[in-house]
Parts: structure tokens; C-alpha cells; sequence
């Protein structure tokens, strides 16, 4: 996969507290495997968008108690991946 060099701007206290834990590790694969993390649940949450407005013209407006339920799922989803993440690097 190709690489391309970026500048960017990060909250110090945030950046003093990666370099802390990334220890000799690269911050720039750290940053990027963060980047890959987010940008996998930014897709996860627009597909449950689609889904939900797939459901609205398909059936009309969705009840309250689905829409509860779906951000229950995705609650869920995320408290999952969160797990995940710390058995491996814990």
C-alpha cells in the first residue's frame, strides 16, 4: 500500500500521551491504524443510516422503539470493537 506524507495538527496533550505509549514504536502507524479504525466505524454508522432510510421509504416513518434499537446495535458494535482492541493490546 502507498504512503503519502501529511502534516497535521494534534492537540499536545493527545500527542505527549501517544509518543508516552507508542514508546519506539512509529506514531505514524499508530495514527494510521487510528485512522483505519474510525474510518471503518464512520462506514459502519453510514450503512445503518442507509439502512434506516431504506427502511423509511420502504415502509415510512421508522417507530421510535427501531430507531432505539438501532443505536442500541451500534452501541453495542462499538463497546465490542473497544473490547477487541484492548485484548490485543493489553
Amino acid at each position: 500500500m502507498s504512503k503519502e506524507k501529511v502534516t497535521l495538527t494534534l492537540d499536545s496533550d493527545n500527542l505527549r500521551d501517544l509518543r508516552h505509549v507508542v514508546g519506539a514504536r512509529s506514531v505514524s502507524e499508530t495514527v494510521d491504524a487510528a485512522v483505519a479504525a474510525h474510518l471503518a466505524r464512520l462506514r459502519h454508522l453510514r450503512q445503518v443510516d442507509e439502512w434506516l432510510a431504506e427502511m423509511d421509504r420502504e415502509h415510512g416513518p421508522i417507530p421510535p422503539q427501531t430507531l432505539e434499537w438501532a443505536a442500541k446495535m451500534v452501541g453495542e458494535w462499538e463497546t465490542a470493537k473497544d473490547g477487541k482492541r484492548r485484548r490485543k493490546t493489553g
